[in-house]
């Protein structure tokens, strides 16, 4: 039965990595609209709130019991996390290519696997090892990131976004060895960072914008569209995961994410996929296969 949930748990993960992989789309679709990277993070997190409040209304109202002494850690997960990361790679998908900004934020295993080992005193394995090397190697193989497209303050920011995911996998691994479940850590994530979001994003020039659009039914639908696939699907997914997954071999799985924002970046936007990007997308694979393996 532990291989059994292991299994799926890995699933979940890969899932979520494949809908984040999709984010860059949304993000430059509502930027379209006239919306900045700001904005859109909280736009998409408000709307995701919002939505994971009311299922967990209906569906768990005991969630919304939270322990005073668990505050810091929630705090943490909305604005050290989610709010930071959102922002800082939005921005990076602003200042360079879908595939560059994956590969900054997917330093993140990194992170994690270093904190595993201190905070869950996570097991080190020659397979993890392997596994997150071919990772990254595939991310950056992917990126492109010696063919151009990066900036000093893209760099930057995409580095940002990467601890601010690996920050991710650490508290709401934490939230959930508490006994919280997915459901209530993904609807307290997406408050507190949707609350926090909104200091941040000219709330006055975002409603202008808003109320300009040619159709406000639309953007409305935009907007609860980018919510549930970029946010609340994977979220979810990832969080289920995490319950029977190592946060270190969940981060690695997630890096799918860059393989899925390089393909829709050829199939959408038209972006050269290079022969080293091919390399690295059957080297995230290799890892992903590595870390699949169960041991008979």
């Amino acid at each position: 039965m532990k291989n059994k949930s292991s299994g799926r748990g890995t699933a979940l993960v890969i899932i979520a990595g494949m809908f984040w992989g999709s984010m860059g789309l949304f993000v430059r679709a509502l930027g379209d609209h006239g919306f900045s990277s700001m904005q859109v993070a909280c736009m998409r997190l408000t709307a995701s709130a919002i939505i994971m409040a009311l299922v967990m209304l209906f569906r768990e109202p005991e969630g919304f019991r939270l322990k005073r002494r668990d505050i810091p850690l929630f705090l943490a997960l909305g604005l050290l996390s989610v709010l930071f990361f959102s922002v800082c790679y939005f921005m990076a998908i602003e200042l360079m290519t879908l595939s560059a900004a994956a590969i900054l934020l997917y330093t993140s295993p990194i992170w994690v696997m270093l904190l595993s080992l201190v905070i869950f005193k996570e097991k080190f394995s020659l397979k993890k090892l392997l596994a997150l090397l071919l990772a990254f190697a595939g991310c950056a193989l992917v990126s492109g990131i010696g063919g151009g497209g990066l900036t000093p303050l893209g760099v930057l920011v995409g580095l940002c976004a990467g601890v601010g995911y690996a920050f991710y996998s650490i508290f709401s691994s934490l939230a959930i060895n508490r006994g919280y479940s997915p459901i209530a850590v993904t609807t307290y994530t997406f408050i507190i960072s949707a609350a926090g979001s909104w200091f941040l994003c000219r709330p006055g020039e975002m409603l202008a914008i808003a109320g300009a659009a040619e159709s406000l039914g639309s953007l409305l639908l935009l907007i609860v569209i980018t919510a549930l696939v970029t946010a609340i699907i994977p979220f979810m997914c990832y969080s289920l995961g995490l319950k029977t997954v190592e946060p270190s071999r969940a981060a690695i799985l997630a890096t799918v994410e860059p393989v899925v924002a390089s393909a829709l970046g050829v199939i959408v936007y038209h972006e050269v996929l290079t022969l080293p990007a091919i390399i690295g997308i059957v080297l995230v694979l290799s890892a992903i296969v590595i870390l699949s393996i169960k041991k008979k």
